[in-house]
Protein backbone atom coordinates (compact mmCIF):
# COMPACT_ATOMS: atom_id res chain seq x y z
CA UNK A 1 0.00 0.00 0.00
CA UNK A 2 1.50 3.02 -0.66
CA UNK A 3 1.64 5.95 1.62
CA UNK A 4 -0.90 8.24 0.17
CA UNK A 5 -3.30 5.29 0.33
CA UNK A 6 -2.33 4.40 4.08
CA UNK A 7 -3.54 7.81 5.23
CA UNK A 8 -6.92 8.19 3.25
CA UNK A 9 -7.88 4.83 4.72
CA UNK A 10 -6.31 5.89 8.48
CA UNK A 11 -8.26 8.70 7.78
CA UNK A 12 -11.51 7.04 6.87
CA UNK A 13 -10.90 4.88 9.95
CA UNK A 14 -11.02 8.00 12.23
CA UNK A 15 -14.25 9.52 10.81
CA UNK A 16 -15.93 5.66 11.31
CA UNK A 17 -14.64 5.11 14.81
CA UNK A 18 -16.81 5.97 17.71
CA UNK A 19 -13.95 5.24 20.06
CA UNK A 20 -10.30 6.83 19.58
CA UNK A 21 -7.58 4.89 17.65
CA UNK A 22 -4.31 4.17 19.01
CA UNK A 23 -0.87 4.64 16.91
CA UNK A 24 0.06 0.84 17.79
CA UNK A 25 -3.29 -0.29 16.48
CA UNK A 26 -2.89 1.38 13.10
CA UNK A 27 0.55 0.63 12.84
CA UNK A 28 -0.44 -3.07 13.34
CA UNK A 29 -3.10 -2.69 10.97
CA UNK A 30 -0.63 -1.54 7.93
CA UNK A 31 2.56 -3.28 9.34
CA UNK A 32 4.21 0.00 9.69
CA UNK A 33 6.09 1.57 12.50
CA UNK A 34 4.08 3.44 15.45
CA UNK A 35 6.12 6.35 14.33
CA UNK A 36 5.06 6.37 10.72
CA UNK A 37 1.70 6.36 11.33
CA UNK A 38 2.58 9.76 13.90
CA UNK A 39 4.21 11.06 10.73
CA UNK A 40 0.90 10.30 8.88
CA UNK A 41 -1.23 11.62 11.60
CA UNK A 42 0.66 14.78 11.40
CA UNK A 43 0.58 15.29 7.15
CA UNK A 44 -3.01 14.57 7.44
CA UNK A 45 -3.52 17.59 9.81
CA UNK A 46 -1.41 19.59 7.97
CA UNK A 47 -3.65 18.85 4.75
CA UNK A 48 -7.02 20.48 6.78
CA UNK A 49 -7.97 16.96 8.99
CA UNK A 50 -9.28 18.06 12.05
CA UNK A 51 -7.60 15.00 14.24
CA UNK A 52 -7.51 15.07 18.01
CA UNK A 53 -4.86 13.12 19.77
CA UNK A 54 -6.32 12.01 22.86
CA UNK A 55 -5.01 9.92 25.59
CA UNK A 56 -6.49 7.39 24.40
CA UNK A 57 -5.72 7.60 20.79
CA UNK A 58 -6.24 9.34 17.81
CA UNK A 59 -9.77 11.08 17.23
CA UNK A 60 -11.95 13.17 14.71
CA UNK A 61 -14.20 15.01 17.29
CA UNK A 62 -17.98 15.35 16.26
CA UNK A 63 -19.32 18.83 16.24
CA UNK A 64 -20.26 19.28 20.22
CA UNK A 65 -23.70 18.96 21.10
CA UNK A 66 -25.48 20.41 24.39
CA UNK A 67 -24.30 22.63 26.34
CA UNK A 68 -20.64 23.57 26.18
CA UNK A 69 -19.32 25.89 29.19
CA UNK A 70 -15.28 26.03 30.50
CA UNK A 71 -14.96 25.81 34.13
CA UNK A 72 -11.79 27.26 36.54
CA UNK A 73 -10.75 24.68 39.26
CA UNK A 74 -7.30 24.26 41.26
CA UNK A 75 -6.38 21.17 43.02
CA UNK A 76 -3.29 19.26 43.52
CA UNK A 77 -2.78 15.41 41.68
CA UNK A 78 -4.49 13.41 44.58
CA UNK A 79 -7.96 15.54 43.57
CA UNK A 80 -7.74 14.90 40.31
CA UNK A 81 -9.68 11.38 40.10
CA UNK A 82 -12.60 13.38 42.62
CA UNK A 83 -12.35 16.27 40.09
CA UNK A 84 -13.26 14.07 36.85
CA UNK A 85 -15.99 11.73 38.24
CA UNK A 86 -17.61 14.39 39.89
CA UNK A 87 -18.11 16.08 36.42
CA UNK A 88 -19.08 12.13 34.60
CA UNK A 89 -21.37 11.18 37.34
CA UNK A 90 -23.63 14.72 36.15
CA UNK A 91 -23.49 13.11 32.88
CA UNK A 92 -20.99 15.41 30.80
CA UNK A 93 -18.06 15.19 29.24
CA UNK A 94 -14.48 16.45 29.86
CA UNK A 95 -13.81 17.91 26.18
CA UNK A 96 -9.82 19.27 27.34
CA UNK A 97 -7.87 20.58 30.14
CA UNK A 98 -6.29 23.85 29.43
CA UNK A 99 -3.21 25.75 31.27
CA UNK A 100 -2.16 29.05 31.11
CA UNK A 101 1.55 28.48 30.13
CA UNK A 102 4.34 31.90 31.15
CA UNK A 103 6.18 30.62 27.87
CA UNK A 104 3.89 29.01 25.78
CA UNK A 105 0.46 30.98 26.17
CA UNK A 106 -2.34 28.62 26.54
CA UNK A 107 -1.65 24.76 26.18
CA UNK A 108 -4.56 22.53 26.02
CA UNK A 109 -4.55 18.85 26.39
CA UNK A 110 -8.07 16.82 24.17
CA UNK A 111 -9.43 14.64 27.05
CA UNK A 112 -13.01 13.42 26.11
CA UNK A 113 -13.63 11.73 29.34
CA UNK A 114 -17.21 10.44 29.51
CA UNK A 115 -17.79 8.18 31.71
CA UNK A 116 -16.25 6.31 35.10
CA UNK A 117 -14.30 3.67 33.23
CA UNK A 118 -12.92 6.66 31.12
CA UNK A 119 -11.27 8.27 34.06
CA UNK A 120 -9.82 5.16 35.40
CA UNK A 121 -8.26 4.44 31.89
CA UNK A 122 -7.22 7.82 31.98
CA UNK A 123 -5.75 8.08 35.47
CA UNK A 124 -4.34 4.34 35.05
CA UNK A 125 -2.34 5.47 31.68
CA UNK A 126 -1.40 8.48 34.32
CA UNK A 127 0.20 6.46 36.91
CA UNK A 128 2.31 4.64 34.48
CA UNK A 129 3.56 7.55 32.42
CA UNK A 130 6.63 9.06 32.89
CA UNK A 131 4.78 12.50 32.86
CA UNK A 132 2.91 15.14 34.65
CA UNK A 133 -0.16 16.70 34.43
CA UNK A 134 -0.56 19.67 32.60
CA UNK A 135 -2.09 21.34 35.75
CA UNK A 136 1.51 20.62 37.31
CA UNK A 137 2.61 23.71 35.19
CA UNK A 138 0.13 26.00 36.69
CA UNK A 139 0.39 24.87 40.53
CA UNK A 140 -3.24 23.18 40.35
CA UNK A 141 -4.81 25.98 38.22
CA UNK A 142 -6.46 24.73 35.13
CA UNK A 143 -9.75 24.68 32.86
CA UNK A 144 -11.48 22.09 31.47
CA UNK A 145 -14.02 22.32 28.68
CA UNK A 146 -17.28 20.60 29.41
CA UNK A 147 -20.25 19.26 27.09
CA UNK A 148 -23.35 18.72 29.51
CA UNK A 149 -26.65 17.70 28.64
CA UNK A 150 -28.23 20.41 29.80
CA UNK A 151 -28.13 23.73 32.23
CA UNK A 152 -29.56 21.45 34.93
CA UNK A 153 -26.36 18.71 34.46
CA UNK A 154 -23.83 21.70 34.51
CA UNK A 155 -25.20 23.53 37.59
CA UNK A 156 -24.98 19.47 39.17
CA UNK A 157 -21.13 19.99 38.15
CA UNK A 158 -20.59 23.39 39.76
CA UNK A 159 -21.85 22.00 42.75
CA UNK A 160 -20.12 19.39 42.97
CA UNK A 161 -16.76 21.03 42.45
CA UNK A 162 -18.09 23.28 44.85
CA UNK A 163 -18.21 20.70 47.82
CA UNK A 164 -15.17 18.95 46.77
CA UNK A 165 -13.58 22.81 47.05
CA UNK A 166 -11.54 23.03 44.27
CA UNK A 167 -13.87 24.96 41.66
CA UNK A 168 -12.40 28.54 41.27
CA UNK A 169 -14.92 31.37 41.83
CA UNK A 170 -14.96 34.92 41.52
CA UNK A 171 -15.67 34.78 45.17
CA UNK A 172 -12.73 32.90 45.84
Amino acid sequence: MRAEERRQTILDILKRSTQPVSASALAARFSVSRQIVVGDIALLRAAGADISATPRGYVILPAATGLIRQIAVRHDAAGMEAELNAIVDQGCTVVDVIVEHPLYGQLTGPLQLSSRYEVRQFLDRCGRADAQPLSNLTEGIHLHTLSCPGEDAFRQVLRALEDLGILLTDRA
